[in-house]
């Protein structure tokens, strides 16, 4: 079979989710398959690692698209019904570059990643070809959610402008023969809001080897609380500043030299402000399973976004306990407890942190559920191997 991959960044470092899922799928299916990748590229940099991807691939085709391009494409959109997250991704060369690719190959599954880049498959009627969406979360409920927090009065009109945008675009889910989503509760709101049943679930996935937490982690710490993530991503930076400023000073009260280290690349100046003697940022972390293991609990107080969180498998396969909002749990599909902790509230957010960090039996038992669940369920062979599945079973209908 040949599968045409087409993401929206260039799948190398594998350090940020659109990135890390293509790595990871591309990397356990080309020993099966041939495989093909059509992506965008920002940074002529970024091309030096090519030579991370090319095992994988019989063929690779980038199209330099610069951040100063994308800005422009967006300011005719502001006037127009274009959602600027699919305007932000407008490219001639790339439409160009795809027909090309499906003039001289033979093409089985067109497999695109995320709804920023449907705009360039989502009319393609080819005989034999199927095409597959895979959507990192509902884009629209993302967007409905950060829209709740606290932002100034502007930047909550235009996101509204942009909801009502992107609601219309999400409707293209409908055309392709299979769309992908990662939690149960993002299929449910994109089946109701659209009509739609072509909607299945591709979960995301860790890397077991990346992420391997050898002879066990330590459960004997009980003073240091993580968060992990990119540090310029705004669910992320409204989460530790939230944290810091209405949670951290409750648990301290109860648990006295507790420390909150923020790992992360690319912090913002609103993260680089919470530095205090109880609160440490990191910056980029070449090998973040040495924080997993300094740590006593994760927190992933998250207030806005959609899909699953990576830094929640990451440390479920470390076996380090974790305490999170809705935000973070979805997708997961276990019981409150099995590694992880669903806090809903503040005050249940805090109380239970605080239990984790005076229990170390509690750490123990939960850390040990989160890595069985890690490796039943999440291993990125698993989730690869699903994907296989799904292709094969479009195209059997084909034939």
């Amino acid at each position: 079979m040949t599968i045409l991959f087409i993401a929206n960044r260039f799948p190398y470092p594998p350090f940020r989710g659109d990135k890390l899922k293509i790595y990871n799928l591309t990397k356990r299916l080309s020993g099966k398959h041939k495989l093909i990748l059509l992506t965008f590229y920002e940074q002529k940099s970024e091309l030096d690692d090519l030579k991370h991807l090319e095992p994988f691939f019989t063929k690779i085709i980038t199209v330099y698209l610069p951040r100063w391009k994308s800005v422009l494409n967006c300011i005719p959109a502001l006037f127009s019904k274009r959602s600027l997250q699919i305007a932000y991704f407008k490219s001639g060369a790339m439409a160009n570059a795809l027909k090309k690719l499906l003039d001289e190959e033979e093409i089985d599954v067109i497999h695109t990643q995320h709804l920023r880049m449907s705009q360039y498959t989502k009319d393609i009627e080819i005989s034999g070809i199927k095409r597959i969406l895979d959507l990192p979360d509902a884009y629209s409920l993302y967007w409905k959610r950060r829209n709740t927090t606290d932002r100034p009065w502007y930047l909550r009109l235009l996101d509204k402008v942009e909801i009502s945008r992107l609601v219309r675009e999400e409707a293209v889910i409908r055309k392709f023969d299979l769309t992908l989503v990662c939690s149960q509760e993002d299929k449910i709101y994109l089946e109701k809001l659209h009509k739609a049943d072509n909607i299945k679930l591709l979960l995301n996935g860790v890397d077991l080897d990346t992420f391997d937490v050898g002879e066990g982690h330590d459960y004997s710490k009980s003073d240091t609380l993580l968060f992990t993530g990119n540090m310029d991503y705004a669910p992320n930076v409204d989460a530790v500043q939230y944290f810091v400023s209405d949670l951290l000073p409750e648990i301290r009260a109860k648990v006295p030299g507790v420390t909150f280290v923020i790992a992360g690349q690319r912090p913002v100046p609103a993260v680089k402000k919470l530095v205090s003697k109880d609160v440490k940022i990191t910056g980029f972390v070449p090998d973040l399973k040495d924080m997993y293991k300094s740590a006593s609990v994760l927190v992933a107080p998250l207030r806005f976004g959609a899909g699953t969180q990576n830094k929640v498998l990451e440390a479920m396969a470390m076996g380090l306990p974790v305490v999170c909002t809705e935000i973070g749990f979805e997708g997961l599909e276990i019981k409150s407890g099995q590694g992880v902790f669903l806090a809903k509230q503040k005050e249940a957010f805090i109380s239970t942190v605080i239990n984790l960090l005076q229990s170390q039996d509690l750490r123990e038992n939960t850390g040990l559920m989160g890595l069985q669940k890690a490796r039943d369920k999440f291993s990125w062979d698993i989730i690869a191997s699903t994907l296989d599945s799904y292709c094969e079973q479009l195209i059997s209908k084909e034939k």
